[in-house]
């Protein structure tokens, strides 16, 4: 039931990160010429065959940033990646018996974290409804919802993106203002009133060379065209830094802080925003 891969830094995005928001990841850090790490490798590749999870496979050695990047300092090192975020798992071998209890208990976590409440399946509703061009009855629905739950932020998030989307910037304005600085989804809720304020300026005639670029870049954030926002802010930062005050670095910050810093495209988007920079 369950796979393996030998994963490096080229394909780790999508087989690990990408692929976590699915089911668990097992990372085994191993290398070579480790005795434990070879007794270890069968005996893993054999449990999870029992269990709905995916074996990634790095070899410390030929993958050294990404030793680095997990402060993995000795093998073999298993880690368990989960809705993209990276926890411990032990360090050394484990007996076999210890392991399948290991993998069940996992998946069983697994199960209970994805699933879902009444609240989750009415926002999933609503999203399918926003998918399948339904706006006026996904923007009902989400009001009724945003008033059933008036304490919820992430509601007032996704119900103010909503409206960003279909130009109704004051009424989103509005939701987003009782969301202050020390709240949680503050980041966020700051990021979609910078989105407003760029989607106002995107009305205003354009004088400058990069103007047309850089607000392409926000319709493609407000299309939740993410990477290719992130891709025209990150080229445009690269052209000119004075540009409205650095604005294009800004602009990414803003996605990054939109989709949250466990997103993928956020975690591969800074390594490309600290390689430009520094």
């Amino acid at each position: 039931m369950g796979t393996s891969i030998e994963v490096d830094s080229t394909n780790f995005m999508a087989e690990v990160a990408e692929k976590s928001f699915e089911k668990p990841v097992i990372v085994d850090f191993f290398a070579q010429w480790c005795g434990p790490c070879q007794m270890l490798k069968p005996m893993l590749e054999k449990a999870v065959q029992e269990h709905d999870v995916v074996l990634a496979k790095i070899d410390i050695d030929r993958n050294p940033e990404l030793a680095s990047t997990y402060r993995i300092e000795g093998v073999p090192d298993v880690r368990v990646v989960m809705q993209g975020k990276m926890y411990s798992g032990f360090v050394g071998v484990l007996p076999e018996s210890q392991l399948r209890d290991f993998l069940t208990q996992l998946t069983a976590f697994y199960a209970q974290l994805g699933s879902k409440s009444e609240l989750e399946s009415q926002i999933e509703a609503v999203q399918q409804l926003i998918v399948s061009g339904q706006i006026d009855e996904a923007k009902t629905q989400l009001e009724q919802i945003r008033e059933q739950n008036p304490d919820n932020v992430a509601i007032k998030i996704f119900n103010a993106s909503l409206l960003i989307g279909i130009d109704e910037l004051g009424e989103a304005e509005r939701i987003l203002a009782p969301i202050y600085e020390g709240m949680e989804g503050f980041a966020q809720a700051e990021a979609l009133r910078n989105l407003i304020y760029l989607k106002l300026e995107s009305s205003k005639p354009q004088t400058h060379p990069l103007d047309e670029p850089f607000f392409q870049a926000v319709q493609s954030t407000l299309s939740a065209d993410y990477e290719t926002a992130m891709q025209g802010f990150l080229t445009l930062m690269g052209q000119d830094r004075k540009y409205r005050e650095d604005g294009a670095r800004k602009a990414l910050l803003m996605v990054f802080d939109l989709l949250g810093d466990q997103h993928p495209l956020t975690q591969e988007y800074r390594k490309k925003l600290s390689a430009a920079l520094y």
